[in-house]
């Protein structure tokens, strides 16, 4: 994924939740600000990048300090190995503004240039068996069925149905099934292409 683009997903999805924690419908957004509902659900959605003035006037309408805003942007040397992701926190997020039955949730945006994907689904039986592992790159999991224990270097996370995560696969890992029904993972490998 390109940086632009995970910049204006991240730009979009904050302004979302600001704008939220302000108890502001999009419409008394676009009121205060006199950009349009239409471009403002746009950026917040991620769809397009705000121009500098657009983004300044909503955040001076918001009483947010641009320096502020900005200030959590993690870049790549703060990544600290893995990204959690419990169901949970999902974010819903509309993709196409005339769609309906289209129920999108932004599960993980980060950033990873110059490499290659490789996806699987992996089906853990119970009392499975395999020492820790590490590979190369990157890896995504998400827990389609099932309950089970992930073991991450010296983490250990409990994962249900609808969880993810992201991590290092450098860091030595180990998915473990103690339950007494299989667990169903979908499972995403980037490889760094040298």
């Amino acid at each position: 994924m390109e940086n632009s683009e995970y910049l204006t997903t991240w730009i979009g999805s904050k302004l979302k939740d600001i704008r939220k924690s302000h108890n502001l419908k999009l419409g008394e957004l676009a009121d205060k600000t006199g950009i349009s509902i239409a471009m403002l659900s746009k950026i917040e959605n991620g769809r397009v990048f705000p121009t500098l003035p657009s983004l300044i006037q909503v955040l001076n309408t918001l009483d947010v300090d641009l320096n502020e805003f900005f200030a959590d942007l993690k870049g790549d040397k703060e990544f600290p190995g893995y990204l959690l992701k419990k169901r949970k926190d999902y974010k819903s997020i509309k993709k196409e503004e005339e769609s309906i039955g289209f129920d999108y949730e932004l599960i993980l945006n980060h950033k990873i240039e110059r490499s290659s994907m490789e996806i699987s689904l992996l089906t853990i039986k119970s009392g499975s068996q395999r020492d820790q592992v590490s590979t190369d790159g990157f890896e995504y999991i998400y827990v389609i069925k099932g309950n089970l224990q992930y073991e991450l270097g010296e983490n250990t996370f409990e994962l249900e149905e609808g969880d993810s995560l992201f991590f290092n696969g450098n860091i030595p890992h180990l998915p473990v099934n103690n339950k007494k029904s299989d667990a169903i993972l979908l499972v995403i490998y980037f490889i760094e292409l040298r």
